[in-house]
């Protein structure tokens, strides 16, 4: 983030592209980037991209590469981070400005994840062009792997508390297994309070009835009750894996 910040300081022009020094660039990445951007002034600008080595964080790439627009918003809060990937984003000056930067915290901070929300917080916009503009290296050395799963989870969770979770009166968790209960012990407690009950597929889940949050220090605990799916109610939060049977996505 301080390397990013003294960068655009020592910059004069209206418009940023980004690149990290380990990608490669493709031909008119740059003029096509800016002629969208030219359009869509308060757009942060991305593409697709291929990765080196071929295959590297195959689901990852696919989710990526495939997002339909309208899905560039919803899924703003899923573990991969932005929707559109730091390393093709190009934006006006101003948009940088608005948000004040890039955060200075230093090594673990998923400063890119915390740009993008607060973009959007600001009523920003995103728009990927669909074509493949970047080559994306893949390596252990890489500093998105300096930023534990917790901070993106935690950052993930407090965005949406405060960006959904506070206008709902009352919702679902779709999963009662491990990602759904980590979800509902991740929330504050007013937030649990909404939970009307865990929904799944999977008839062991539904037999057990009911989840008990052991950990809270209210007395009695928490009982949330775990329902098949066609009897859940919505608003629903869903909190399953993408592409773990094979097929790709479209």
């Amino acid at each position: 983030g301080y390397a990013k910040n003294r960068a655009v300081d020592q910059s004069t022009g209206k418009f940023l592209c980004f690149l990290d020094a380990d990608d490669i660039m493709h031909r008119n990445r740059v003029q096509k980037q800016y002629d969208v951007a030219v359009q869509k002034p308060n757009c942060i600008v991305g593409c697709k991209f291929n990765r080196v080595p071929e295959g590297s964080t195959e689901r990852y790439t696919q989710w990526a590469n495939n997002l339909k627009p309208f899905q560039l918003y919803t899924q703003i809060f899923t573990s991969h981070g932005p929707t559109v990937i730091m390393p093709t984003w190009f934006c006006s000056r101003a948009i940088f400005n608005d948000v004040g930067g890039f955060s200075e915290d230093g090594k673990g901070t998923p400063e890119d994840l915390l740009f993008f929300f607060s973009h959007l917080r600001n009523g920003g916009k995103v728009h990927r062009i669909d074509e493949d503009l970047l080559t994306y290296r893949y390596h252990l050395q890489a500093t998105t792997f300096s930023v534990s799963e917790d901070t993106i989870w935690n950052i993930r969770v407090g965005e949406f508390e405060e960006r959904v979770l506070a206008k709902w009166q009352n919702f679902t968790i779709w999963n009662a297994g491990k990602q759904g209960r980590k979800l509902f012990r991740s929330l504050t407690s007013a937030n649990q309070s909404k939970v009307t009950a865990f929904c799944d597929v999977d008839e062991k889940k539904i037999k057990k009835g009911i989840y008990i949050h052991e950990e809270s220090k209210e007395i009695p605990k928490p009982r949330i009750p775990i329902i098949h799916f066609t009897e859940g109610k919505p608003p629903f939060i869903i909190c399953v894996k993408l592409v773990m049977t094979g097929v790709r996505i479209h």
